[in-house]
């Protein structure tokens, strides 16, 4: 992400004054804008003046600027919020993958304190918290309308300090004590494995600062373990909540050697960015499944939605989370920041993936995946959260152009229903990422398939040509329909 100091935000100013003088007569805009603004400003310091004179009790003059900040921020989209001193100070370590706290990805959903996703090796994975759980107190106080901004401030804190949660899950009848101790939280964005001889597994946790160099050493490790080259490799972007907009262009480009990324549209020209892919180290000698869930959001669609575009790598798995907008960080001269919404992106063959996310081409619903073997409760299962749950998400807007700019790949094929896999009862729940994690074996049979249809579909006396994600779409067709 781009930082811009008071300087970019003075230009947004001058913008904004500039697109209105097309639409009226220069002077008459100028001074209604003016107006209009300053009489809403005065309104303001008069409630503020009121507070700080009649208020039960006192209250600092910082503390009330900072509400009204924060209530501005929040009344525009779920992810546009200020970033006090200390918060820009965590974010800016966040980035880095370490730092203090529990490891939970949340979210105010209804008014109440919701989590998307524990992060794997984390107290709050390994305490058994759960997507969808619903966070009803910390510390024995209630989480009712509390800002998410101080619900990270509650839930952090020093490393091997305790902390008590209270969840409500669906399904269960009671609410949910889990005591956690939190840790300095260091995220490992890549994890990676083979499965058999030449077919690889790599997980991105999260996209860093180092996402991409760890995820082509991981690659170069694999290739030697297999003998110098890989037959395939599953991709597992699942329970992804995304990251850095660059390491998402970064990963992508491992895969992809020319065309179109992925593309922004804002407000102001710099805004609108295209990021393209380069043939130098590229990886495009093997075939790919690509897995998501709604747990993939942000940077993670961004490289599922390339990969698919471009039939790179074949998706499978459940409809994702649908961010389809970009963040900037905007520091100011206090040492606190804005974290503004400011574009939107779109996948190379020009869709919004705002509010609705990627569609697989193979739909897997899977079965809850677990830190523990312990058995569920019965009717415990999470509900995931996604974009269009989130109290003032904005909705998917189409890009101004049918096809994006550049190299615009035909539009992949939507997943089938009928590929869909339901949980079957009394199984127990596997873990994700491991040996018995019913998406990997699937993706692995899909990859192995691949190879025979490459041989099958040789013409005699040629060598099988370079396999596709498009072909393993035609090799997938004959088992989905058993």
């Amino acid at each position: 992400m781009r930082s811009l100091h008071r300087k970019g935000v003075a230009a947004v100013g001058v913008a904004a004054i500039g697109l209105a003088l097309v639409a009226a007569d220069p002077v008459e805009t100028i001074g209604a804008v003016a107006r209009d603004s300053y009489e809403r400003l005065e309104a303001f310091t008069n409630v503020l003046s009121i507070v700080q004179k009649n208020y039960v009790d006192e209250v600092a003059t910082q503390q009330l600027i900072e509400g009204a900040i924060n209530g501005m921020l929040t009344s525009l989209d779920p992810h546009s919020a200020y970033l006090s001193p200390d918060l820009y100070k965590e974010l800016q370590v966040d980035t880095k993958g370490s730092f203090g706290g529990l490891g939970i990805e949340i979210t105010v959903r209804n008014g109440v304190l919701t989590v998307v996703s524990p992060i794997e090796d984390t107290p709050a994975f390994r305490g058994g918290v759960k997507p969808g759980d619903q966070i009803i107190k910390i510390e024995g106080e209630f989480t009712k309308d509390l800002s998410l901004i101080d619900a990270v401030k509650k839930m952090r804190g020093p490393r091997g300090t305790k902390i008590v949660l209270t969840l409500r899950r669906e399904g269960v009848n009671n609410l949910i004590d889990v005591t956690l101790t939190r840790e300095v939280i260091r995220i490992q964005s890549v994890k990676s494995r083979i499965l058999e001889k030449g077919y690889g597994y790599v997980r991105v946790t999260q996209f860093q600062e180092r996402t991409d160099e760890d995820l082509e050493s991981a690659i170069r490790s694999m290739e030697k373990e297999s003998g110098g080259a890989l037959a395939g490799v599953v991709l597992d972007l699942r329970n992804n909540p995304g990251g850095l907009l660059t390491q998402a262009v970064r990963v992508s480009d491992l895969f992809l050697d020319s065309g179109l990324i992925v593309y922004t549209e804002g407000r102001l020209e710099g805004q609108k960015q295209r990021y393209f892919a380069h043939k130098r180290k590229t990886h495009a000698d093997f075939p790919m499944v690509v897995l998501v869930n709604g747990g993939s959001a942000s940077a993670a669609e961004i490289v599922a939605g390339a990969l698919q575009d471009h039939r790179r790598g074949l998706v499978l798995g459940s409809q994702t989370f649908g961010k389809g907008s970009v963040q900037t960080i905007l520091p100011l001269d206090d040492s606190s920041a804005l974290r503004l919404t400011t574009a939107r992106y779109y996948t190379p063959s020009g869709r919004s993936i705002q509010a609705t996310g990627i569609t697989p081409d193979i739909l897997m619903e899977e079965r809850p995946m677990v830190a523990s073997a312990e058995p569920p409760t019965p009717g415990s299962l999470p509900q995931p959260i996604r974009e269009q749950n989130l109290p003032g998400h904005f909705d998917n807007k189409p890009s101004d152009d049918t096809k994006s700019p550049g190299d615009s790949p035909k539009d992949s094929k939507k997943g089938d229903p009928g590929d869909a896999e339901s949980e079957a009862e009394g199984e127990e729940e596997p873990v994700m990422g491991s040996d018995d994690d019913p998406q990997i074996d699937r993706a692995l049979e899909l990859l192995k398939g691949w190879q025979v249809f490459k041989t099958i579909a040789a013409k005699p006396g040629e060598e099988p040509a370079a396999q596709s994600a498009q072909a393993a779409q035609s090799a997938e067709a004959a088992p989905a329909q058993e």
